[in-house]
């Protein structure tokens, strides 16, 4: 009896060490299993309780009545699938005839409370099945990406972010072209963009960088980046380069799309992804650091240069996803302040990703015309959480994500690593950042000047 009292506090003790120190372990070892005993104990009643039942059908009410047996009790859902993971519990549910999937979206925030998780999300697999995803701990308060499966990867899509129900945000350039990307100072607005700079140095992709303070946060990765701009001007002749560029691979796709009566419609290029891999162009990511430096201006000769800048990124958004153009904009703001033509860009951009903002306002500029519930959840986010990000798009449906800490100099050398994948675009040729051989001192980073 002593030594099975012994072996017990052992194990309570490290419950609690594992819980207070490392919660994912503790999940793994012991939570999953508590969790689940009592989700199945308490399902009948939470459910009752939460107003997810539907009242007993007509013919057992009759056979009760009979048989003179008590009536029958209100049926819950039909439990599917209860299937643990790494950071909670997934569970599968098929509804009663009545029932609707909004009402259990409706009944998240009472259900955590009721099963004792930390979070509970809801959305409809098909016709009459619903998965409710309970996590178990806040996986936002310390990342940890999961080792991506084979089945995972695809092109343009590169995981960013972790989601607060456990599961990998992606940035999926083909799925959602161009996003726009707001934060506060201090918001981990930077660390955001660097991974995303770091998810696309491995892949077959050129890489060009607006980045007007200067180029302090896109220059020091510039072994990996085709094309630079660290100031107005050079912005706007980049931006002209590659409108230029996105002309011309109109012009190949127009000369390789096969319209004629014998070729079916599947073998019809529309796209660079339709071209033989032997002829497809390179796909081109913009990445601007701050958009605000683009649109503001001084004087009438400022004011020109602005205006062109702006209807060369509308153009950018409007007609760049077929040519393989891809737009990511970031900003603190991104309102009407910033001049005609920006709401314009801002409709284009269906990728929505707000950090902690000022002000409602800035919330309202990313997801004023999407969801209420997002802006709500974006002007919540507190200072002491930087990198903890509203992410939505246009069909309304955001999630609270957050992405792994990555240090400027991880991010160097691991652009510096894949510096051999920057692939050369005539085109961009004039603006590609020029760099010396890696060596022990520092060296500064300048833009090649554009010549006459």
């Amino acid at each position: 009896m002593t030594a099975f009292t012994v072996v017990l506090l052992l194990v309570v003790a490290s419950a609690v060490i594992l819980r207070w120190r490392r919660p994912a372990w503790y999940w793994v070892c012991f939570g999953a299993v508590l969790a689940s005993l009592r989700l199945l104990v308490r399902y009948a009643s939470v459910m009752e309780a939460c107003g997810l039942t539907v009242p007993p059908a007509r013919w057992r009410l009759a056979l009760a009545r009979v048989a003179n047996r008590s009536v029958p009790e209100s049926r819950a859902p039909r439990i599917l699938r209860l299937r643990p993971s790494r950071t909670g519990l997934a569970l599968r549910l098929k509804l009663r005839p009545g029932q609707d999937a909004f009402d259990f979206s409706a009944a998240t925030d009472r259900l955590r409370h009721s099963f004792g998780m930390y979070g509970v999300s809801s959305r409809e697999l098909r016709s009459g099945v619903v998965e409710l995803r309970m996590t178990g701990y806040d996986v936002l308060k310390r990342v940890r990406m999961p080792t991506e499966k084979p089945g995972d990867a695809a092109p343009m899509r590169i995981p960013v972010a972790l989601r607060e129900d456990g599961a990998v945000h992606y940035r999926d350039f083909r799925a959602v072209p161009h996003g726009l990307t707001l934060g506060a100072t201090e918001s981990g607005k930077s660390v955001y963009l660097r991974n995303l700079v770091c998810g696309l140095a491995p892949l077959d992709v050129a890489l060009v960088g607006i980045d007007c303070k200067q180029g302090v946060e896109l220059f020091p990765l510039a072994r990996r980046f085709s094309a630079l701009a660290d100031d107005q001007q050079t912005a706007l002749d980049l931006l002209d380069a590659l409108v230029s560029h996105m002309a011309d691979v109109y012009r190949l796709i127009r000369a390789q799309q096969r319209i004629s009566v014998a070729v079916p419609d599947a073998e019809i290029a529309a796209d660079i992804w339709d071209l033989p891999a032997n002829l497809r162009p390179v796909p081109v990511v913009v990445l601007v650091d701050e958009v605000a430096e683009l649109a503001l201006f001084a004087n009438k000769d400022e004011e020109k240069r602005r205006d062109h800048i702006v209807t060369a990124l509308v153009r950018l958004a409007q007609l760049g996803r077929a040519a393989g153009i891809y737009l990511e904009i970031c900003g603190q703001r991104f309102g009407s302040e910033l001049g005609k033509g920006i709401t314009m860009l801002r409709a284009q951009l269906t990728g929505r990703t707000a950090h902690r903002v000022n002000d409602e306002t800035s919330a309202n500029m990313a997801f004023g015309d999407i969801s209420p519930d997002a802006v709500l959840a974006a002007i919540q986010i507190s200072p002491d959480t930087p990198g903890l990000a509203v992410a939505g798009d246009s069909t309304g449906g955001w999630a609270r994500i957050r992405a792994p800490h990555t240090s400027l100099r991880d991010a160097v050398n691991l652009c510096n690593t894949y510096a051999d994948r920057t692939p050369d675009l005539p085109a961009l040729a004039s603006f590609r950042p020029a760099v010396a051989a890696p060596t022990q001192a520092l060296v500064p980073l300048k833009t090649t000047p554009v010549t006459a």
